[in-house]
């Protein structure tokens, strides 16, 4: 990286003068590292943008001179799906390295770039802040002729790269052992969110077990989810007689006992007090006519 800034920045990007611009959104791009780490915006985002309406679009993108956008990624791409020519934008003179300070510091919202995606794009960082040790350290008379960082300079390389990343250097190693090590189903778990940067690095500990590992936990994921829009379902229908739980019980206590059998019982781990039964058992009850309508 070329024309840097000395440090990262911490004046608040808003409160620089911006030029209020209409772009076109073919000339957009996203941050070169976007494409290196596969980083990509989520069918769900798009679609809950799109829900919105054109209010999404009223919300300037924040730019670079160069066309960088450094907020505004899933927007932008959203324009790309419908086909919209033009983008109103803020463009800020930004240097590099700095523009992607701030494109961490703007992904860090609850509906920005996770932990992971955000260290995958400030080691992108790392090559200019070594060189910008190498320099405090030649200030400070300890370089003595090696290009090799000092234990002091290297540590503060990782600590900058991780508070540009707005995490803690545990993590940071984690990332990029995972980064390195982990199986690509795990990575892109981890890009998307669908697993954390602990529960992926513990999985790694075992590596031949990753996948077993992300197929029990998506599948979890799965049934909570499931259980979560029944519990909904249930708020919604509070007055809904045919599933009254003495009505069930009593037609369970009315089946059959070879049909008893056959269902299957089981305990979890969800708040509150609730007795769910399948759609298959509940058709079976109604046939059998031990559930009234």
């Amino acid at each position: 990286m070329r024309d840097l800034p000395s440090s990262a920045p911490d004046v608040p990007i808003e409160s620089r003068f911006g030029q209020l611009i209409s772009c076109c959104v073919d000339e957009l791009r996203p941050h070169p590292g976007y494409a290196r780490n596969r980083i990509t915006v989520s069918a769900s985002k798009l679609s809950q943008l799109a829900e919105s309406g054109d209010l999404v679009f009223r919300e300037p993108l924040a730019i670079t001179r160069d066309r960088t956008i450094l907020d505004g990624y899933a927007r932008w791409e959203l324009a790309r799906q419908q086909g919209r020519r033009t983008l109103l934008c803020l463009e800020y003179d930004l240097p590099e390295a700095e523009a992607l300070h701030w494109l961490l510091l703007r992904h860090r919202r609850s509906d920005g770039l996770n932990d992971f995606c955000r260290i995958l794009l400030a080691i992108e960082l790392e090559p200019w802040l070594k060189e910008q040790a190498r320099y405090n350290q030649h200030l400070g008379g300890q370089l003595k002729g090696s290009s090799n960082l000092t234990e002091a300079h290297r540590l503060d390389v990782r600590s900058k790269i991780a508070a540009a990343a707005g995490v803690s250097t545990g993590n940071l190693s984690k990332a990029r052992h995972l980064a390195t090590d982990a199986h690509p189903l795990v990575k892109e778990a981890l890009r998307s969110g669908e697993v954390n940067i602990h529960r992926a690095s513990v999985w790694l500990r075992n590596p031949e077990k990753q996948l077993d590992q992300l197929r029990f936990h998506q599948s979890r994921r799965g049934i909570t989810r499931k259980i979560d829009s029944l519990l909904q379902a249930h708020h919604r229908a509070a007055h809904n007689q045919e599933l009254e739980p003495q009505r069930v019980l009593d037609a369970l206590y009315a089946m059959a006992p070879e049909r008893k059998s056959a269902v299957l019982v089981a305990v979890i781990e969800v708040p509150g007090e609730l007795l769910l039964i399948s759609a298959a058992l509940r058709r079976s009850l109604i046939s059998q006519g031990e559930l009234k309508l």
